[in-house]
């Protein structure tokens, strides 16, 4: 009986040894493209990723009070980021649930049965004397574990992959925030510049009622025929329409911002206000440290080592499976007899089973996710060169929208003065009203292309600061 005993603790420390024969491919982050500078930007440099670093409220660069309060409402309350932190709890649910399986599992069972039989059995008797029906009760209590131990590394990989997937959901959480707070930056910034173009536009507006005044005004001293009294009216008719026009396309930019905030559209409004087209400068060299903070790019690099985790698991099949069981239970007739030494019982186990064959569906698995993973690969190598581009189309942008911002600028200035000594000379009956009508018509134009070149500087900030991965905090200049 003492060798019985014995073999169990050989057969667990055989186990505990096995444990370290892990099988499968080592991880390591996959290589991508080098790339010695950025070509739109001197003194840049990119990283490798690591998505662990805090990105802070870049919105706040931007110094506009309304932007930082809705900004704060994205966080808590835009249902793209609700989903995307249910999601994240949903993968760290799975990480406890696989690390679970490394333990063993403890059941504890219980029962009464109560059973019998007719009187036509020849072998039932009553306890008369006569022939007749016989019954019995059985009640049981047992305690029970069992346990597989990760032999061949197989649970231990599924825990890894879990917290790689957990890591990757972390970042999808990232880049639905970064994305969000993106989209309602620009989406802000567009509505002020329709309030400054709506602002522009009723300038406009107030000058043409005037030239139309002016027209009337010649037309009834008979200076000029009623061509000019029509063509002044055609001029303020369509620049009313444009305005009518720049009120829809707010109203919608309002509705998406509602959206955003996690707010129906009918209960949301934002009131006109003075717009601020400041641009922060971007520091030259952060790419070095935040480039590496892109969140899509983190997400791909953790799915390739979960992708990595499923090849060992899938290999793990053509070894043995084993698994260790206990049990000590209790059973008697009577519940009185139930915890007697007599009515004791137990059991050890160990077993093992081993695929012999299955026509190949094993290396079909392992076949599966080799390819899986090199299709995470080559999805992460992607993603990496798409933050290249989207840094250097960004960097690009900046670069000449800066120039076109001033060119538009000086357009602007020199329209205007053609604007006034036009209408001047046409005061002093020198020119005719069409001439009057072009010079208004460039100038407005010209003031409108200023306008939205200085949006577009804006709107390519944010561009340019979630391509790479969320704000910056610049040193002070010395």
């Amino acid at each position: 009986m003492r060798s019985r005993f014995t073999l169990y603790p050989i057969a667990a420390a055989l186990v505990v040894l096995l444990g370290g024969c892990a099988v499968g491919p080592t991880y390591q982050r996959p290589l991508t493209p080098e790339v010695g500078s950025y070509k739109e930007a001197e003194g840049w440099v990119p990283a490798a990723p690591a998505d662990a670093l805090e990105r802070g409220p870049w919105w706040s660069l931007f110094g506009d009070p309304v932007l930082d309060q809705l900004a704060a409402r994205v966080e808590v309350s835009n249902q793209n980021v609700a989903a995307a932190v249910a999601g994240y709890a949903q993968a760290r649910a799975l990480v406890r649930e696989q690390r679970a399986s490394l333990f063993p599992a403890v059941t504890l069972g219980s029962g009464a049965t109560r059973s019998g039989s007719d009187g036509s059995s020849s072998t039932s008797t009553n306890t008369a004397g006569g022939t007749g029906g016989r019954t019995s009760n059985n009640y049981q209590l047992s305690i029970g574990g069992s346990w597989e131990p990760d032999v061949w590394g197989r649970l231990g990989r599924a825990v890894e992959g879990a917290s790689a997937g957990a890591q990757a959901s972390a970042a999808d959480l990232a880049s639905a925030r970064l994305s969000a707070q993106g989209e309602l930056a620009i989406n802000y910034f567009s509505l002020r510049q329709l309030d400054a173009q709506k602002g522009l536009l009723e300038d406009t507006l107030t000058g043409y009622r005037r030239a139309l005044e002016i027209a009337q005004n010649r037309y009834n001293a008979g200076i000029v025929g009623k061509t000019d009294v029509l063509q002044a009216q055609t001029q303020l008719a369509n620049a009313q329409a444009d305005d009518a026009g720049l009120g829809r396309q707010r109203a919608q930019l309002e509705h998406a911002i509602a959206v955003l905030v996690g707010e129906a559209p009918g209960n949301f409004s934002l009131a006109r206000a003075a717009w601020k087209p400041s641009v922060p400068e971007v520091p030259v060299g952060v790419p070095s440290t935040l480039l590496q903070r892109r969140p899509d790019i983190a997400a791909a690099e953790r799915r390739v080592a979960a992708a990595n985790e499923q090849i060992g698991i899938a290999k793990s099949a053509y070894y043995p499976k084993l698994s260790l069981s206990a049990s000590y239970g209790l059973g008697a007739s009577r519940v009185a007899d139930l915890f007697s030494a007599s009515s004791m019982a137990w059991s050890l186990g160990l077993s093992a089973a081993q695929v012999l064959f299955n026509a190949g569906a094993t290396s079909a698995r392992v076949d599966g996710s080799e390819a899986a993973h090199a299709q995470t690969v080559a999805r992460y190598r992607q993603t990496v060169l798409a933050a290249f581009q989207d840094v250097e189309d960004q960097l690009a942008a900046t670069r000449v929208l800066l120039r076109q911002q001033e060119l538009r600028r000086q357009a602007s200035a020199s329209a205007d003065q053609v604007e006034q000594q036009v209408l001047n000379r046409y005061r002093s009956g020198l020119v005719g009203y069409t001439e009057v009508i072009s010079a208004q018509a460039t100038a407005l134009s010209a003031r409108r292309a200023l306008v939205q070149a200085m949006a577009d500087r804006q709107t390519t900030a944010v561009a340019l600061i979630q391509s790479l991965g969320g704000g910056w905090q610049a040193e002070p200049s010395p």
